[in-house]
């Protein structure tokens, strides 16, 4: 009981349960309270998680610090914790190892805050009678101090109550379509509500109606079609509206009766309506509703399916949904040709934040989209209605049944940096998981939920957990606990030369001193000019190896009890590289974590002794390309090999040694006076054959020298073999350029000359077979010249004789 005790000053007045009464199985109270109800609230509100203790820390410098670099890591205020020379980071680790370092076991000298739970507000759940305000949910209130990053379970409990009180709210589409519907619902709606009474003995039942957004392409806007929206037939029929809530929930069946009776139909143009619209509405408008504290019930009753956001872009609407209420005078939908259809998205969320469990009542031939619409929106029915909508009460009892049966435990308005996870014992709820489910739920049966709270980072915030359908919410307020609580003295201290306070064991220095013990005075100097001389490469103070005292490192020891050393602390003699568990192979000696072999050794670790007797050939060693060490050669520049004998990466320098070739083979080129000191690296021979040409190379002249290239020892070294003879180009035929180019140019001419007779030809043709067409279009007049008069008299030439 000691450690209630020690919780006791905490916990004033309040139930309190603490990490380590549950270590214990103990719950405390200031007061006396029997044993048996100590264990019962164990086992409903609470039990911590333990994981294996572990402290991954950074440097740190701080209890603070410390504490919050994970759940495993704890603090010594133990004044002498520290050795001479050791950082103060020592002080954070795990309790445990504290403990084997000396750090009195106490929990004033090793602080290592636990995470805990206070419950605020405990009300027993109801029993099997029926009461005004049943308590489904316990606890009711409670708060936790977390530590970051430890992950806290306790228990929820929930029991559905005899009575609990019913809202129902008939959502119906009154569309041309639903006409037999809505006589039947004038009826059914009082048998309904009869119904849901006897099942709770506590029950409203409430009506709206909808249709669509009253403009094109949805309904028709000729002004008498807005009018009467029905056909010509149809005596009763109402304007065109989009949502219009009709009667508030309420227990008068009568007002229901005449408030329904008072509905007619109405219609519009396309098949789909607005039913998410008019949801939206009676999600939102709580108080013109009246939802209470109830089973809140949404019952959508339509034979169509559902336009949804962006189909109001088809009526020039592109304002989104704004999801708030905004009924008129008359309790009509306001917005509901400015504002666009909500999405699903917005109304499952919607659906959720005010506790209200959808049924969708529709036919058959839709059933399946409302299917579709289900799996989108947690704690929703659906049911097929007959052709005139009577079997609506069986219909809604059964779906009420199921809803109420099937708990689903969630989380409200988590803040950012807190995970909640849920288990259960019922079946779907076994593995952890973001809501706790339980299936088959009967009224009066208990069911308990695991919850698993851990928060990430520092904070100070409140969300709530309950389950879907149900107001009952069970409020939890979240402290982290980022801070150390040490028992310090507002005073100065001798362990800090009198220049500081000791806070969690440590010295916080007055202004202008600073060190481990406040033993160095800055004075005027920059206190962080000061710090910068201990940082290398504007790393780590003194590499984390030493304390920085007025701007010079003093270095700690190593575990093997030598020293650090360096003007940063940088080097050790104890952390080079060992063979055979030896440090350097105990063949040298460790300076500055690099081993310096005695002599006759070598080897990273000094493990070998010198030799080349499997690295020579010939006259070099590793063919020049690498290193014996340890009595293997160590290729460099990508030579591979036993010996460094090949180079798979390399390619022969074909173009860079041809001036070489070409001054050393044929005394020509570029190079010719300087050829032997430029060249010193190829051993040229000219034969009359090659084996294999590797090379192709054009000399000064534009000929092309023909050689192999075999790599010598060393690197850019080759023996290079010429072929006598190069290649050169044949010079130009003049006879038979000149007699080329001629025939080419009169062959050229020829062809010119061809084509523009040819143009000519076809010009000139085309001009006739035009004229030819002209010529027959034309009509000669037949007729005589009415001015013409035939000769009277015809006299004949008695000598003419017909000959020209």
């Amino acid at each position: 009981m000691g450690c209630c005790k020690r919780a006791n000053s905490h916990c004033g007045r309040k139930w309190k349960l603490h990490v380590n009464c549950l270590k214990h199985g103990l719950f405390h109270h200031p007061q006396k309270m029997p044993q048996a109800n100590k264990i019962i609230l164990l086992l409903l509100f609470g039990r911590y998680v333990f994981s294996q203790e572990e402290c991954i820390k950074s440097i740190v410098g701080s209890c603070d610090e410390c504490i919050m670099s994970g759940p495993g890591c704890a603090w010594c205020t133990e004044l002498n914790f520290t050795k001479p020379g050791e950082p103060e980071a020592v002080r954070c680790d795990t309790s445990k190892n504290l403990q084997e370092r000396g750090c009195p076991n106490d929990s004033r000298m090793i602080i290592n805050p636990k995470s805990a739970l206070y419950i605020r507000t405990n009300k027993p759940l109801s029993g099997p009678q029926k009461t005004e305000n049943p308590v489904q949910v316990q606890p009711q209130a409670i708060e936790l101090n977390l530590r970051p990053g430890e992950a806290f379970t306790f228990n929820f409990s929930f029991k559905r109550a005899e009575g609990y009180p019913v809202d129902l709210y008939y959502l119906m589409d009154l569309s041309y379509s639903m006409g037999d519907d809505l006589k039947n619902v004038k009826n059914l709606g009082i048998e309904i509500l009869k119904k849901l009474q006897q099942i709770t003995g506590n029950a409203r039942i409430g009506f709206g109606s909808f249709v669509d957004k009253t403009l094109l392409p949805f309904t028709d806007t000729a002004e008498e079609k807005l009018k009467k929206p029905c056909p010509a037939k149809e005596k009763q029929c109402q304007p065109a509206f989009g949502y219009q809530h009709v009667l508030s929930l309420t227990k008068d069946e009568k007002i229901f009766f005449e408030k329904v009776s008072l509905q007619n139909i109405s219609g519009n143009l396309d098949m789909p309506e607005g039913s998410l619209d008019a949801i939206m509405q009676v999600v939102t408008c709580v108080d013109k509703i009246g939802w209470g504290d109830s089973t809140r019930l949404l019952v959508l009753a339509t034979d169509a399916g559902f336009h949804m956001a962006g189909d109001g872009k088809l009526a020039g609407i592109l304002e989104p949904n704004q999801e708030t209420c905004q009924l008129d005078i008359n309790n009509k939908y306001s917005k509901s040709n400015t504002w666009d259809y909500p999405s699903v998205g917005q109304i499952a969320r919607k659906l959720e934040e005010q506790n209200i469990q959808p049924i969708f009542a529709v036919t058959k031939n839709v059933s399946q989209i409302y299917e579709e619409l289900s799996k989108l929106i947690p704690k929703s029915e659906v049911g097929v209605l007959s052709n005139d909508s009577s079997n609506v009460v069986n219909l809604i009892v059964e779906a009420y049944n199921k809803l109420s049966s099937n708990i689903i435990v969630t989380h409200d308005g988590l803040p950012e940096g807190i995970s909640v996870t849920f288990t259960s014992k019922c079946k779907g709820g076994e593995r952890p998981s973001d809501k706790g489910i339980c299936n088959n739920v009967n009224i009066g049966q208990e069911v308990i939920f695991s919850v698993t709270v851990k928060a990430a980072k520092c904070l100070d915030s409140n969300f709530s957990i309950g389950p879907l359908g149900f107001n009952e919410k069970l409020k939890v307020s979240v402290k982290t606990r980022c801070k150390c609580e040490c028992d310090n003295q507002d005073i100065v201290h001798d362990f800090c030369n009198r220049e500081g306070k000791i806070v969690c064991g440590t010295c916080s220095c007055n202004p202008n001193f600073l060190g481990q013990r406040c033993e160095c005075s800055v004075e005027k100097k920059d206190e962080v000019a000061l710090k910068a001389q201990c940082r290398k490469d504007n790393g780590t103070e003194c590499e984390g190896r030493g304390d920085c005292k007025c701007g010079v490192c003093k270095c700690h020891q190593t575990e093997g009890g030598q020293s650090y050393y360096g003007p940063h602390c940088e080097c050790d003699d104890e952390h080079c590289e060992k063979f055979q568990n030896k440090l350097c192979g105990g063949n040298g000696t460790c300076r500055c974590g690099e081993c310096k072999c005695n002599a006759g050794y070598e080897g990273s670790a000094c493990q070998c002794k010198k030799s080349d007797e499997s690295c020579v050939t010939g006259e070099t060693v590793c063919h020049g390309r690498g290193k014996c060490v340890c009595n293997q050669c160590a290729c460099e520049r990508g030579y591979k090999g036993i010996r460094c004998d090949t180079c798979p990466t390399c390619e022969l320098p074909c173009e860079k040694s041809g001036s070489c070739v070409e001054c050393k083979a044929f005394n020509t080129g570029p190079l010719d006076k300087s050829c032997d000191e430029s060249c010193s690296h190829l051993k040229v021979t000219v034969d009359e054959k090659l084996a294999k040409r590797d090379c192709q190379v054009k000399d000064e002249e534009g000929c092309r020298m023909i050689f192999s290239m075999t790599p010598q020892d060393g690197f850019d070294r080759y023996y290079v073999n010429v072929l006598k003879d190069r290649e050169c180009p044949e010079g130009p035929n003049v006879g038979r350029i000149v007699g080329g180019s001629l025939a080419a140019v009169a062959l050229i001419g020829l062809l010119l000359l061809i084509l523009i007779k040819a143009i000519f030809y076809f010009k000139d043709l085309k001009e006739w077979k035009r004229f030819e067409k002209e010529a027959q279009r034309r009509q000669w007049a037949k007729s005589e010249n009415p001015l013409f008069q035939k000769a009277t008299t015809t006299v004949a030439n008695p000598a003419f004789t017909g000959d020209s």
